[in-house]
Order: C-alpha cells, then structure tokens, then sequence
C-alpha cells in the first residue's frame, strides 16, 4: 500500500469514529448542563469550597469565579514548582527557577502547556500528578463552562443570568473528562504506553556515555492531555516518544481525542438552543475547513521534490517512521486547529508551506473544532460576525438564533478577535527588533522568523506547541509568552461573557421572511469565508515574511 493511500485510509478511519460518538457524546453533555440533580461526590466538593451550585450568575459573577479559580490555580502551580527540591516524590530535580515556574504555572491554568523545559529532566512525579495533570482536568473544564454559559446566553432570554460556574466546573471535570480520560488511559497502556511511578534508569552506554530513562503516570497524563485539548507532554520528544504513543493505533487514536469534544459540542449547542440544525451548520463549517487544512497538509507533504524525498514515499524530515507522512500530517493539522500543542513530529521540519499550514491552523483561533470549549465559543462569535455582514449586504438588522446582534454585540466580537492577533504580532515584533531575543533562533532569515513567529502565535492562541527550533527557556520568552497566554486566554473570556449576558437579557425576535436561515449551506460558506478572509487579512504580511518566503524560496 502507498503512504498516500495509508494516510488516506487513515482519515477515513477517524471520520467514522468520530461520527460514531458525536450524536451520544453531544447529547449526553448537554444533559449534564442542563440536569438540576448533584451526585453526592459533587455536593462534598460544594461544601468544601463554601460554593451553592443552584445560585445563578450573571455574567461578571460568573467571570469573577472563572478569574478566582484560574489565579489560585497559578500560584498552587507556581508555589509546587518552586518547592519542588523539598517534596517526596521529586526525583531529586531541584526546584524549578522563578521565571520558568511561572511561565509553566500560566501555561497549564490556561490550557496552553507551552513547554520550555525538558519535562524528563525538570519535572518529579508530584508536579506531574499533583499539579500538571490536575490542570489538565480543570483548565478545559473552564474553557467548557464559559462556552457552555455563552450557549445559555442564546437559549435564554429576559433574564442575565448565565447558570453557576462552580457546578459547570465540578460537573464538566468529574462527569465528562475524568471518565473519558480514565477509559482513553486503559486504551493506550494495554497498547504500550507506560503507567507506574518508577525513577530514572539507566540503560547501557551510548558514544562513552549512558542514557537515561524516566517512569512515570505517562498514560494517564497522555490520555487527558489530548481529551482535553492540553498538550503537554510528560517527555520533551511529546506525542512523538513511544511512551506516550508507541503505535500506528494510538496515533490515530490520540488524535481522536483530541477532535471527539470540540466536534461534539457543536451537538451540544444545537440541543440546548432547541434547534439541532443549528448545531450542525457550526459543525459544518469546522469539518470544512478541517479537511480542506488535512488535504493540504498531506499534499504538501507528500510532494515529491527531489530522489530522497521519493525514497522515503514524501518529506519525512523530522517525523516518526512508524507514523509516517499520513499519520503525522493528519496530526499536526488536529493539534493546531484545536488548543492542544501536542506533537507526534517536529513542526520545524515540515515543509515551508507545511509548517505555514500548521501557523495558519492556530491563526484562525483554533476553531475548527478548536480546544475544549474555546472551539465552540470561538466560531460562535465568528458566527456573530457573519451575520452582521450578512445584514449588512441586505440591509437589514442581523440577528442570530433570535438575538438581535446591534452595536454592543459587534464590539464585544470585534474586541474579541482583535485581541489575540496583536499580542502575536507585537510581541513578535518586539522580539525581532531588540538585540537579545533573537539570538534564541536556531536559523536565520524567514525560517528563523517563523520560529518566532510561530512561539508567539502558540501563546497568545492558547495551543502550546512549538517549532523545536527556539530557545525559549530565557528570561524574555519565559515572561512574554507567560503574559501572552495569560492575555489570550482570559481576555477573551471576558468579552464572551459579556456578549453572552447581554444576549441573555434580550427578547427574542421572531422568525419573519427576511430573516437569515443561519441552518443552512449558505451560512456555512459565509461562515467560512469570513473566518478565512479575517485571519488572510490580518496575518498576511506576517505569513509572506515567514513560512510563504521560505516555502516559495525552496
């Protein structure tokens, strides 16, 4: 069989397990949204934080929660790493330095996992279960709940209450991620991926010296770092070391996590609106730009420029054989167009055009389908915009699943979508014009700029990976992609919020002749040709410096 009829069939094979669990899935977590019953493990934890999960929220009380969390999430973090060379269970790692420990502590409470350290080398066994791995949990909850309370701010009305993010945190984390996570780590260890709590062993001497093996709770960690949309690895080689995913099937497999949540939601979202037809244009929209980014991806790398590349049946510069060019294309497009990070090969060493595809993918906000929760709210605000053009070219007022979308909306999405480029942007530039910074590039010229360029993309757009050719454990980038991810995540939120609290006190309108079907294929093409033309109009130049210049230069 060819590689290209392998990667192929591959696709084939997760399309269908993916549409096999969106109807169950979808529907089963709106029904955890909406239940007014609390299991009892629930109500021990509402009373151990003091909180009453039936006191509905507004929109600031709701973010004051979101905010409350994620600050005391840092510091926890922050505080572990800083004491690690005192705690049991360490490894004997020393305590991790203060710029670094922030720079971590900001990248897991923001579902980023940017990682600028060699996890093997730098992390014990209690930072990685005790504070890594429960960020991993609660970190995409949170990114659920405020998609969840934005769903609610189209499906009520007269009201500014948007549910209680307490219960939306505690049920999202025990009832939807800890038993997907704990099902998806049986899968990977009976296939090979590592599970226990062991030290370092050293297996045999290589080139006068030794190399050195970690243990640890891999398969654990992989399974909720992809179910989540996270990315963080438990090795510095990621999704790409055979601890974490030591086969063909876990590849796929790993993939399909990454992609089941973020497509399900979209059925989420239709069954709380009342309207499932709704659900499926979004949906739409993400399976569209998803696999038109796939088959560009594979093309790209597949093309056959020169004998080495024929030899090897494509570019295999940088990738795992036992993944091959199909596996590890399919990969990077699913962790780049949703919030994840994680890699099964090095980015840096696509092709030009491949390596622009993966920049392009978070680029867009990551919303097809995007993280976990940040999916879903990030192409409803997109769709938000859509409408208003649409009204603009008929000359009628938008509106959109019954909400009037007027002036307070459209600055609250434009606020939105503007917020994430210029923290890429601006960073990057302030990164290219002082002398230090630029000494972290591993190459010159356009690749060198897109290692930059791609860091701060990763950051600002909350998905954690990197194009292995920076040196991004310095005081400059430790503290900019810190303040960048911290920015990109929680700024966002509260514009979506807010949005979400003035829908919610709206009056519906009714449905008339002139109204939008936004269910139909119509709005879907628009939908997609807003996301694409935004995010071509404002990244462009950048694109044309970095992976356009270099791919158009090879």
């Amino acid at each position: 069989m060819s590689p290209e009829a392998a990667g192929f069939l591959q696709l084939l094979a997760l399309i269908g397990a993916l549409a096999l669990a969106y109807i169950p899935l979808g529907t089963y977590m709106a029904r955890v949204y909406s239940s007014k019953k609390h299991l009892r493990v629930e109500k021990w934890i509402y009373r151990a934080i003091g909180a009453n999960p039936d006191a509905e929220m507004t929109w600031p009380a709701y973010l004051r929660g979101v905010l409350a969390f994620s600050a005391v999430s840092v510091l926890f973090l922050y505080l572990l790493q800083r004491l690690q060379g005192v705690l049991p269970g360490s490894m004997k790692f020393s305590s991790v330095s203060p710029a670094q420990s922030f720079n971590t502590a900001v990248s897991f409470v923001t579902n980023t996992n940017w990682q600028s350290y060699y996890g093997e080398q730098t992390m014990g066994h209690v930072v990685q279960t005790a504070g890594l791995a429960v960020q991993n949990f609660v970190s995409a909850a949170v990114g659920i709940a405020v998609a969840v309370a934005l769903v609610r701010g189209f499906a009520r009305s007269r009201t500014g209450e948007l549910g209680n993010f307490w219960s939306d945190l505690v049920r999202g984390t025990l009832r939807i991620l800890l038993p997907g996570a704990a099902v998806a780590a049986v899968v990977l260890v009976a296939c090979g991926a590592i599970q226990n709590f062991s030290g370092i062993h050293e297996v045999g001497q290589f080139m006068g010296g030794s190399q050195q093996w970690n243990g640890g709770a891999v398969a654990s960690q992989e399974a909720i770092k992809e179910l989540g949309t996270n990315g963080g690895g438990y090795f510095n080689a990621n999704s790409a070391h055979p601890f974490e995913n030591p086969t063909p099937f876990t590849n796929l497999f790993e993939i399909f996590l990454i992609l089941v949540i973020p497509f399900s939601l979209t059925r989420t979202f239709g069954v709380m609106v009342g309207n499932v037809k709704q659900g499926y244009a979004i949906l739409a929209t993400m399976v569209t730009i998803w696999l038109g980014f796939t088959a560009l991806m594979m093309w790209t790398e597949f093309a056959h420029h020169g004998p080495a590349l024929q030899a090897a049946g494509g570019a295999m510069e940088g990738k795992e054989v036992r993944f091959g060019v199909g596996g590890s294309s399919i990969f990077a497009v699913a962790t780049t167009l949703t919030s994840t990070g994680a890699v099964d090969s090095f980015h840096s060493s696509f092709t030009g055009l491949g390596g622009g595809i993966t920049m392009l993918s978070m680029m867009l906000g990551e919303i097809a389908p995007g993280g976990t929760g940040s999916g879903l709210y990030g192409i409803l605000i997109m769709a938000v915009i859509a409408v208003f053009i649409a009204g603009l070219m008929v000359g009628r007022t938008p509106e959109y699943l019954g909400k009037k979308i007027g002036g307070c909306e459209m600055k609250l999405a434009a606020c939105y979508i503007l917020i994430t480029p210029a923290l890429v942007l601006v960073f990057t530039a302030a990164s290219m014009a002082l002398p230090t910074p630029p000494h972290s590039m591993l190459n010159s010229g356009a690749h060198g700029f897109s290692e930059v360029l791609y860091a701060f993309t990763s950051a600002s757009n909350n998905n954690g990976s990197a194009f292995a050719g920076l040196n991004a454990n310095t005081d400059w980038f430790n503290t900019t992609t810190g303040l960048a991810m911290l920015l990109g995540r929680f700024l966002p939120m509260v514009f979506v919020l807010a949005l979400a609290g003035s829908l919610a006190e709206q009056t519906p309108v009714p449905v008339t002749a002139g109204t939008l079907r936004t269910e139909k294929p119509l709005f879907t093409g628009l939908l997609v040709g807003a996301i694409l033309i935004i995010t071509g109009l404002t990244y462009f130049p950048a694109l044309a410096l970095g992976p356009l210049a270099e791919g158009l230069a090879s």
